[in-house]
């Protein structure tokens, strides 16, 4: 099972790099077509756009599980409880943010909101990585604690 969910959360980091790396090679073919005067591809920017969170999201998870995250060690050193007490309350937020998450992606399926801009979709879409990866986040705090 342990080995399931290091390859889960390495699909989502790899899904997130070629996310990113798309996005940066279709944002240069688009400068160049622009420069060149052969017009220009009005939906990269909006894409690009949404991009970014989801590959933040996306890699997040993966980022906690190999311990690659933003955190302080000087204060995690002086005060070894600061980092007990840092993952429960990174479980407590990440928890809450899947519940809410959820109830978004609900909310808007049941009013059937769309976004209209270069690209069409039902605005839902947007909110699917939040539980998934911020229940990724739960799951990993929740390993961190029982490692203690």
């Amino acid at each position: 099972m342990k080995a399931l969910y290091a390859r889960v959360l390495e699909w989502l980091a790899a899904c997130a790099a070629v996310l990113l790396g798309a996005s940066a090679l279709a944002i240069t073919i688009d400068v160049i077509g622009r420069n060149m005067g052969l017009g220009t591809l009005p939906w990269i920017l909006e894409v690009s756009e949404y991009v970014l969170p989801l590959a933040t999201f996306l890699i997040a998870p993966w980022l906690l599980y190999r311990n690659e995250h933003v955190r302080l060690d000087i204060l995690a050193l002086t005060r070894p409880w600061l980092g007990h007490v840092a993952n429960i309350v990174g479980l407590g937020v990440c928890a809450v943010l899947v519940v809410y998450g959820v109830r978004t992606i609900l909310n808007s399926a049941a009013q059937g909101a769309t976004i209209f801009k270069s690209v069409v979709f039902p605005e839902w879409w947007l909110y699917v990585p939040v539980p998934l990866c911020f229940g990724l986040l739960t799951i990993e705090f929740l390993r961190r604690l029982a490692r203690r």
